[in-house]
């Protein structure tokens, strides 16, 4: 399903033929993955439903309703659903059946949607893109077309079987991440990177990226870490920082913004900043990691298990000249 004949002309029809040798490029890795089998034969037992309902304007990506859907084959689906755990991003709601993620992304998408520029009509890029919850979101805002890059394949699994029940819309995601996108693209109106850049070893070859996969005009939506502090200063951690192994530095919204004015973003913007809390990320039967509660400092919640300051989140907005 991942390599569908439908993704190949989307992909055309989008004018996108560009991805189209670099998802070639990866099915002999994906196809070899240890998991892959197992994932595919998940998705293949599926149970066949029409949805009487699709709504991505609420806070749960809704498809279908209970009553469209036997108990038997209800039963069937949540138990397919749960064996794909653990889903990081949500929630969704699939004939009744509640996906009760470990984010509350809803919560992450009501604070930005306010602030962005109308997406009706537009192309959109979504870097990292997880499981595509924002993804379908940014439909029900009206955008043209959804592309999803996600190198993290449980995730597009994930993707795959919300899509199973409506193929038809035009959101596809691509198993690969920015790095292997082709340079200068200069194609998407509206590119979003959330909680991507501090997992990069360099801040600046990701801006460039974002940069360059924007047409002139086009609006950059990025969010990521940040620590209290003055333009120049940023945060690298000494090990672990909230029990993550790849988080390379934590920027201030200062030297966020420098680093995007260097990048060539202008209209630069920081629109919200929030300490996250642990009913916006929790542990669920969705998703039985350790999860915020785990990795916050049981004696004082204003720091990491490690002693760094806690997660504080900002969104910056900037456009492409």
């Amino acid at each position: 399903m991942i390599f569908s004949t439908d993704l190949y002309t989307f992909l055309e029809k989008s004018d996108c033929r560009s991805f189209i040798p670099i998802v070639e490029g990866k099915k002999d890795i994906i196809r070899n993955h240890g998991d892959y089998k197992i994932w595919q034969s998940l998705l293949q037992q599926l149970p066949d439903v029409k949805p009487s309902l699709v709504n991505f304007n609420q806070d749960k990506v809704q498809i279908g309703l209970k009553e469209d859907i036997s108990a038997n084959k209800a039963t069937q689906l949540r138990e397919l659903l749960l064996q794909l755990q653990p889903w990081r991003k949500g929630p969704f709601d699939l004939f009744g059946i509640r996906i009760d993620a470990e984010w509350r992304s809803d919560l992450k998408w009501k604070r930005l949607v306010p602030h962005l520029d109308s997406l009706e009509g537009r192309k959109v890029l979504d870097v990292g893109c997880g499981n595509g919850y924002y993804g379908w979101r940014m439909l029900g805002g009206k955008a043209a077309f959804v592309i999803g890059i996600e190198p993290y394949l449980l995730n597009v699994i994930q993707f795959q079987a919300v899509k199973k029940y409506i193929p038809d819309t035009p959101f596809y995601i691509v198993p690969v991440g920015a790095e292997e996108l082709p340079g200068k693209l200069e194609f998407f109106d509206a590119v979003f990177s959330m909680g991507v850049i501090y997992h990069r070893r360099s801040a600046f070859d990701h801006l460039s990226e974002l940069f360059s996969f924007l047409n002139s005009g086009g609006q950059l939506v990025l969010e990521t870490l940040i620590i209290k502090g003055k333009k120049g200063e940023v945060f690298c951690p000494d090990g672990r920082y909230a029990k993550m192994r790849n988080v390379w530095f934590i920027p201030s919204p200062g030297t966020l913004e420098l680093w995007l004015q260097k990048a060539g973003f202008r209209n630069i913007r920081c629109v919200d900043i929030t300490r996250i809390k642990t009913n916006e990320q929790r542990q669920t039967e969705w998703m039985t990691w350790e999860s915020l509660s785990d990795f916050l400092d049981p004696a004082d919640t204003t720091k990491t298990v490690e002693g760094w300051p806690a997660p504080v989140r900002a969104v910056f907005i900037a456009d492409k000249p």
